[in-house]
This record gives structure tokens, C-alpha cells and sequence, in this order.
């Protein structure tokens, strides 16, 4: 029996790689840039979706985003000290509201004399 081992090939244990990956991307200065997200616990994580239907369903329908495999995801987020992959995530936390509450004005108190 011949067990080979190879680069790609995933550890014991390792989930094998996804293959083609959808990447939300954003604008950057020269074409696209991969987001980023937080974990629940503040870190970061790179988010990837195996189809496209579920990206939009999580992140919406104007969600832009590119095919990337799993090494070259991992590649990109590695110098920004992600080392976290999330694929096919489906919770997630409803985004914040944009309106503003207006604070309430101080109240001034009037000023009283020091007793000497």
C-alpha cells in the first residue's frame, strides 16, 4: 500500500479544501479588495461562500464578490495575520441600526458663591 503524502493535501482531521471559493470583496484603489470579518469573540476572519445563492442570502444581493480557491484565500489573508477561514458561515448578527438618537441637552446649574 502506497500512502503517499503531498503538499495539498489535507492533514488527518482537516476538512478537504473547498475548491472554488465565492470572496466578498469591496472597492479598493485598483480593483477589488477581500473583506474581512469578526468572529464573535473580536477576531478576524476571512469569509467564503461554496455558492453563490448563499453569499447573496447572507450578505445580500448587491454582495460583490470573485472565485478564489481556498490556498489563494489563505495566501492573501496569511500577511494580514488572518489565519481564520469561515466557509458557508450562516450566522450571523443582524446589522446595526443607521438612525440616530439626539442626545438630550446638559443641564446647567447655576453657580453658587464658596461659604469662607
Amino acid at each position: 500500500m502506497a500512502d503517499a503524502l503531498y503538499g495539498d493535501d489535507p492533514e488527518p482531521g482537516e476538512p478537504f479544501p473547498a475548491g472554488r471559493l465565492c470572496v466578498p470583496v469591496r472597492p479598493g484603489g485598483s480593483g477589488f479588495v477581500m473583506r474581512l470579518f469578526r468572529t464573535p469573540v473580536g477576531g478576524r476572519a476571512a469569509v467564503a461562500f461554496t455558492d453563490p445563492g448563499l453569499l447573496r442570502a447572507v450578505l445580500g444581493a448587491d454582495q460583490p464578490w470573485i472565485l478564489l480557491s481556498e490556498p489563494a484565500l489563505r495566501a492573501l489573508a496569511e500577511p494580514l495575520d488572518v489565519r481564520e477561514l469561515r466557509i458557508d458561515p450562516v450566522l450571523t448578527a443582524p446589522r446595526p441600526a443607521t438612525t440616530s438618537v439626539p442626545l438630550p441637552e446638559p443641564r446647567r446649574r447655576p453657580l453658587t458663591a464658596l461659604a469662607s
